[in-house]
């Protein structure tokens, strides 16, 4: 008899009710954390960051949250308040708020974002990609391929950098290839590097960030739900979740373009100036890992 999936379904992170209880149950919520954590923790063991050097981190967490999320109107964010709010000692609290590495936690790395507004206008200038988004091949040089060259296309996004050492970083990291014709392919529709740690590490940290903010928000209840689902099934054959995972990079692509069209759209519209600004991300991630026999729904 064919086993059947043991679960399924399309999930949404819930926003909090209404009304809360002044002693709200934690364990939950320690158990959840518990598994949002576990690969974090993977990934800092496979980095050699000890709990020692995880603690230091969470403590400056703690500490950047408290000044930005839970400061009083129009009072200065003491250290005895933010140690009274975090728990942390105020000795600890007075040493990692001094002043010191300034760069923030939304710090972009100079390679990730020229390499971001390459790929763009690769992809969405009709001189470089075609009318789905897709980046045309592009001769190497200049004199080759005129206004339309990958020489071209880096000179319009930077005068600051040479096209070939773009192009070098590019096939080392594989995002690019040069063929016979020395022509140059991009690899990927979006700025991914395969083998960049620095690009990839800024990546797991913005996506990361941005996909657990949202389902924060949600469950905090803090004000109109944002967009965060997922469809999730167990139980299905190795072959089936291929095939799935291709169908899902093929609609999620579609997806995030149409996006990206609309963003550029509205940004040349009404260019983001003034007081009125924000940011926006919207995401798509696909992942598996096999069931052992005794396996329950996870």
């Amino acid at each position: 008899m064919k086993q059947q999936p043991r679960w399924r379904g399309l999930h949404a992170t819930a926003a909090a009710p209404g009304v809360r209880s002044p002693f709200p149950a934690r364990e939950p919520l320690t158990l959840a954390l518990r598994r949002v954590l576990h690969p974090l923790v993977r990934m800092m063991i496979a980095r050699g960051i000890t709990f020692s050097a995880a603690v230091e981190v969470l403590k400056r967490a703690y500490i950047d949250v408290a000044d930005r999320h839970f400061r009083l109107t129009d009072e200065r964010q003491t250290d005895s308040r933010v140690s009274l709010i975090t728990g942390l000692h105020r000795k600890d609290v007075k040493r990692l708020r001094a002043p010191g590495d300034d760069r923030g936690p939304e710090f972009v790395p100079p390679s990730v974002s020229l390499g971001e507004k390459i790929v763009t206008a690769w992809t969405t200038d009709p001189r470089y990609g075609d009318a789905e988004g897709r980046a045309r091949p592009l001769h190497r040089l200049a004199r080759h391929g005129g206004e339309t060259s990958f020489e071209a296309l880096v000179a319009g996004v930077s005068k600051d950098i040479r096209s070939r050492a773009v192009l070098d970083e590019w096939t080392r990291l594989g995002i690019a290839r040069i063929d016979e014709d020395d022509r140059v392919w991009l690899n990927a529709e979006a700025f991914v590097p395969r083998d960049g740690e620095e690009e990839k590490t800024f990546y797991f940290g913005h996506n990361v960030c941005d996909h657990l903010a949202a389902a924060t928000h949600n469950v905090l209840g803090e004000g109109p739900p944002f967009l965060e689902r997922s469809v999730h099934y167990s139980g299905l054959t190795l072959e089936a979740i291929e095939a799935i995972a291709k169908v899902s990079e093929r609609f999620g692509m579609n997806a995030l373009k149409g996006v990206q069209r609309e963003a550029l759209a509205k940004d040349a519209e009404a260019p983001g100036e003034g007081p009125r600004r924000a940011r926006f991300t919207f995401g798509i991630y696909f992942y598996s890992e096999p069931l052992e026999d005794n396996d329950e729904a996870k």
